[in-house]
Protein backbone atom coordinates (compact mmCIF):
# COMPACT_ATOMS: atom_id res chain seq x y z
CA UNK A 1 0.00 0.00 0.00
CA UNK A 2 1.49 3.06 -1.21
CA UNK A 3 0.08 5.58 1.71
CA UNK A 4 1.74 3.43 4.23
CA UNK A 5 5.30 5.06 2.58
CA UNK A 6 3.65 8.25 2.56
CA UNK A 7 3.16 8.22 5.88
CA UNK A 8 6.77 7.38 6.81
CA UNK A 9 8.07 10.54 4.96
CA UNK A 10 5.49 12.53 6.86
CA UNK A 11 6.53 10.58 10.28
CA UNK A 12 10.34 11.51 9.46
CA UNK A 13 9.66 15.28 9.12
CA UNK A 14 7.33 15.15 12.52
CA UNK A 15 10.21 13.59 14.42
CA UNK A 16 12.97 16.11 12.55
CA UNK A 17 11.55 19.05 13.02
CA UNK A 18 10.41 18.20 16.80
CA UNK A 19 14.65 17.18 16.93
CA UNK A 20 15.24 20.29 15.52
CA UNK A 21 12.82 22.22 18.30
CA UNK A 22 14.19 20.49 21.04
CA UNK A 23 17.66 21.77 20.09
CA UNK A 24 16.33 25.64 20.09
CA UNK A 25 14.87 25.26 22.96
CA UNK A 26 18.62 24.12 24.30
CA UNK A 27 20.31 27.00 23.14
CA UNK A 28 17.98 28.96 24.41
CA UNK A 29 17.91 27.66 27.94
CA UNK A 30 21.46 27.96 27.85
CA UNK A 31 21.81 31.79 26.46
CA UNK A 32 24.01 32.67 29.60
CA UNK A 33 25.75 29.50 30.61
CA UNK A 34 29.25 31.21 30.75
CA UNK A 35 30.90 28.20 32.32
CA UNK A 36 30.09 24.26 30.55
CA UNK A 37 30.16 21.58 33.34
CA UNK A 38 33.70 20.38 31.63
CA UNK A 39 34.48 24.12 32.29
CA UNK A 40 35.54 24.65 28.80
CA UNK A 41 34.64 28.20 28.72
CA UNK A 42 30.98 29.31 27.35
CA UNK A 43 28.03 27.02 26.22
CA UNK A 44 28.21 26.77 22.25
CA UNK A 45 25.18 26.93 19.93
CA UNK A 46 23.91 23.70 18.09
CA UNK A 47 22.48 22.86 14.81
CA UNK A 48 20.58 20.53 13.17
CA UNK A 49 21.96 19.44 10.15
CA UNK A 50 19.27 17.30 8.12
CA UNK A 51 19.84 15.01 4.86
CA UNK A 52 17.63 13.17 2.76
CA UNK A 53 16.67 10.10 3.76
CA UNK A 54 15.34 7.77 0.88
CA UNK A 55 15.25 4.49 2.92
CA UNK A 56 17.34 2.66 0.25
CA UNK A 57 19.36 -0.33 1.82
CA UNK A 58 17.76 0.39 5.27
CA UNK A 59 19.19 -3.37 7.36
CA UNK A 60 15.90 -3.39 9.01
CA UNK A 61 13.46 -3.28 5.31
CA UNK A 62 16.49 -5.83 4.10
CA UNK A 63 15.32 -8.59 7.09
CA UNK A 64 12.06 -7.38 7.11
CA UNK A 65 11.21 -8.84 3.03
CA UNK A 66 13.71 -11.54 3.85
CA UNK A 67 11.57 -12.79 6.97
CA UNK A 68 7.99 -12.46 4.23
CA UNK A 69 10.04 -14.13 2.18
CA UNK A 70 9.90 -11.64 -0.44
CA UNK A 71 12.70 -10.55 -2.46
CA UNK A 72 11.86 -6.93 -3.54
CA UNK A 73 13.77 -4.24 -5.13
CA UNK A 74 15.45 -1.41 -3.47
CA UNK A 75 15.33 0.86 -6.08
CA UNK A 76 11.88 0.48 -6.66
CA UNK A 77 10.83 0.47 -3.04
CA UNK A 78 12.33 3.47 -1.72
CA UNK A 79 10.65 6.16 1.41
CA UNK A 80 11.47 9.53 1.11
CA UNK A 81 11.99 11.71 4.11
CA UNK A 82 14.46 13.35 6.00
CA UNK A 83 16.56 12.55 8.91
CA UNK A 84 18.61 14.55 11.27
CA UNK A 85 21.99 13.56 10.12
CA UNK A 86 23.85 15.42 13.39
CA UNK A 87 23.64 17.97 15.65
CA UNK A 88 26.60 20.21 15.04
CA UNK A 89 28.27 22.73 16.90
CA UNK A 90 27.80 26.46 15.74
CA UNK A 91 31.92 27.15 14.77
CA UNK A 92 30.76 31.17 15.08
CA UNK A 93 32.76 33.09 17.93
CA UNK A 94 31.70 34.12 21.21
CA UNK A 95 30.08 37.05 22.00
CA UNK A 96 32.87 39.47 24.48
CA UNK A 97 30.87 41.62 27.78
CA UNK A 98 33.19 43.87 29.57
CA UNK A 99 32.68 42.72 33.70
CA UNK A 100 35.88 42.08 35.49
CA UNK A 101 34.06 41.05 38.59
CA UNK A 102 32.86 37.93 37.02
CA UNK A 103 34.54 34.91 38.49
CA UNK A 104 34.52 33.57 34.62
CA UNK A 105 36.11 36.63 33.48
CA UNK A 106 39.50 36.63 31.67
CA UNK A 107 42.84 38.87 32.71
CA UNK A 108 41.67 41.99 30.36
CA UNK A 109 38.06 41.52 32.44
CA UNK A 110 36.00 40.30 29.77
CA UNK A 111 33.72 37.29 30.32
CA UNK A 112 33.19 35.11 27.46
CA UNK A 113 29.07 34.41 26.65
CA UNK A 114 27.60 31.78 24.45
CA UNK A 115 27.39 32.43 20.48
CA UNK A 116 23.38 32.49 20.81
CA UNK A 117 21.72 35.12 19.46
CA UNK A 118 17.98 34.91 20.83
CA UNK A 119 16.66 36.45 17.47
CA UNK A 120 18.07 34.05 15.63
CA UNK A 121 16.52 30.99 17.83
CA UNK A 122 13.10 32.38 17.65
CA UNK A 123 12.92 32.92 13.96
CA UNK A 124 14.34 29.12 13.73
CA UNK A 125 11.86 28.19 16.01
CA UNK A 126 9.26 29.64 14.02
CA UNK A 127 10.56 28.09 11.01
CA UNK A 128 10.56 24.74 12.81
CA UNK A 129 7.14 25.38 13.78
CA UNK A 130 5.68 25.99 10.07
CA UNK A 131 7.58 22.99 8.78
CA UNK A 132 5.78 21.04 11.88
CA UNK A 133 2.51 22.34 11.02
CA UNK A 134 2.79 21.86 7.46
CA UNK A 135 3.33 18.12 8.18
CA UNK A 136 0.51 17.58 9.86
CA UNK A 137 -1.60 19.27 7.06
CA UNK A 138 0.18 16.53 4.57
CA UNK A 139 -1.14 14.19 6.98
CA UNK A 140 -4.50 15.39 7.70
CA UNK A 141 -5.13 15.66 3.34
CA UNK A 142 -3.18 12.23 3.50
CA UNK A 143 -6.38 10.72 5.74
CA UNK A 144 -9.04 12.20 3.96
CA UNK A 145 -7.82 10.97 0.59
CA UNK A 146 -7.53 7.22 2.19
CA UNK A 147 -11.04 7.78 3.69
CA UNK A 148 -12.43 8.80 0.27
CA UNK A 149 -10.77 5.84 -0.99
CA UNK A 150 -12.69 3.76 1.20
CA UNK A 151 -16.06 5.15 0.10
CA UNK A 152 -15.03 3.82 -3.18
CA UNK A 153 -15.38 0.10 -2.46
CA UNK A 154 -18.68 0.50 -0.45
Amino acid sequence: MAFVSSIDVIGSGFTAQQQRLDVISENIVNMNTTRTEEGEGPYRRKITVFEADNGVGRFADVLARTRNGRGGRLATETRGGVRVAEVAEDPSDFKLKYDPTDPDANEEGYVELPNVDLVKEITDGMAASQAYSANVTAFNLLKSVIAKGMEIGK
